[in-house]
């Protein structure tokens, strides 16, 4: 099936009882037995769920796996994840990620013995400096957050292949629509359901996808083990999500296009981070391994003050301040105090992250609506040429 015909039939089928085309919400925390030990395959909601099972199923094959584990939250798929790990090993991360999936790094498995390091991975040489006998995970994300680093998918995988390490893709920017990662030699990929894949910021929910049979064993025995799973009701609106998932990541990527060649035309703009220039760091890794370059946009006005930044994002009105990204309606962050607060400022700007970026989830309004919201924020009336330039 082509991915729009997927994201709608693979991995679901109507409910055998009633023929119900959506999966029905197993709101049930267990199942009756005709007798102990024979079951129909369900025992008990935290082990294993029909509704679940289903959203479990169609992740899998939006991902081009074999297995979807899904979890309470990304955070508690990338737990999972590392509790795959053991005291003494070494996971190599790209020191440009989500401040959240920094902190459980740092804060709850580095006390319990696993080290890691962060580096730069535009450059594989970066990364094969850090491997030891010790490395056991590689952990990449692309596009990076906040930044819009591209990461080269399938050179990462050689060289986690040649340290006898897995290697672990965050896909939540890029969604199975613009990219698989599995196809390219990645072992797990991890997403934040919350963002892209449920689409209307109704939902809080992770997903781990994989291909190898005994892989999946060992997660799916920490996934019943440590208890992050999501309830039906959520797995039901992720589900629904999916659905139309293509047609939104289309309209997020025509959009960012837009948006972002507007701000790099902008006179009060200095820099402008989207995957999709031509001078983009790795844009060439981009065009290569991604379908389309997404609606995640950041950008540093002139002058790099943040005190800027603060009076632009307070006077946007389309834009909505908050934290997450990847529902229909746009969002706007300033993620040195909101996503990315939880890194050391100094580890922040040795990223690159400077205290005045400001982040973008470019939602499928119309964008014309969406620039001149821009505009009137920035400080510059939206001239004619600017609007071209937006389109």
């Amino acid at each position: 099936m082509k991915f729009g015909t997927k994201t709608i039939h693979a991995g679901v089928h109507p409910d055998p009882e009633t023929g119900a085309i959506m999966t029905p919400i197993y709101q049930t925390s267990t199942y009756v037995q005709r007798s102990p030990g024979d079951h129909r395959g369900y025992e008990y909601s935290r082990t294993h769920n029909p509704t679940r099972t289903q959203l479990q199923d169609a992740l899998a094959a939006l991902e081009n796996g074999q297995h979807g584990l899904a979890f309470a939250s990304g955070m508690a798929a990338i737990d999972c994840i590392v509790k795959l790990l053991q005291p003494g090993d070494e996971v190599i991360s790209t020191n440009d990620l989500y401040g959240g999936s920094y902190r459980i790094f740092t804060k709850v498995f580095a006390p319990l013995g696993i080290k890691f390091h962060f580096v730069p991975m535009h450059d594989m040489a970066a990364v094969r400096e850090k491997v030891t006998e010790h490395t056991k995970l590689i952990w990449v994300e692309t596009p990076t957050n906040p930044l819009l680093n591209v990461i080269d998918i399938a050179a990462a995988a050689a060289v986690a292949k040649e340290a006898g390490a897995l290697l672990a893709v965050d896909n939540t920017f890029a969604t199975p629509y613009l990219q698989t990662p599995l196809d390219l030699g990645a072992d797990l990929v991890m997403h934040s359901l919350t963002k892209y894949m449920g689409g209307h910021s109704d939902v809080v929910m992770g997903a781990i996808v994989v291909k190898d049979d005994e892989l999946h064993e060992r997660l799916r025995f920490l996934q019943n083990a440590c208890g992050g799973t999501p309830g039906p009701q959520d797995c039901f609106l992720v589900l629904r999500g999916l659905k139309t998932l293509h047609i939104r990541m289309q309209r997020h990527s025509e959009n960012g296009r837009a948006i972002a060649e507007f701000l790099k035309a902008h006179p009060k703009v200095e820099k402008v981070y989207w995957p999709g220039f031509a001078d983009h760091p790795n844009h060439d890794i981009a065009a290569k391994q991604m379908n389309d370059f997404g609606g995640m946009i950041s950008f540093v006005l002139q002058g790099d003050r943040k005190e800027d930044a603060v009076a632009v994002l307070e006077k946007l009105e389309l834009f909505a301040l908050a934290e997450s990204l990847g529902g229909v309606e746009s969002l706007c962050g300033h993620p040195a105090t909101m996503t990315h607060a939880s890194i050391p400022a100094e580890e922040r700007r040795k990223a690159g992250l400077s205290d005045s970026l400001i982040r973008l989830s470019v939602g499928i309004e119309d964008v014309e609506d969406l620039i001149e919201d821009l505009g009137q924020a920035i400080g510059q009336e939206v001239t004619e040429e600017l609007a071209v330039a937006g389109r």
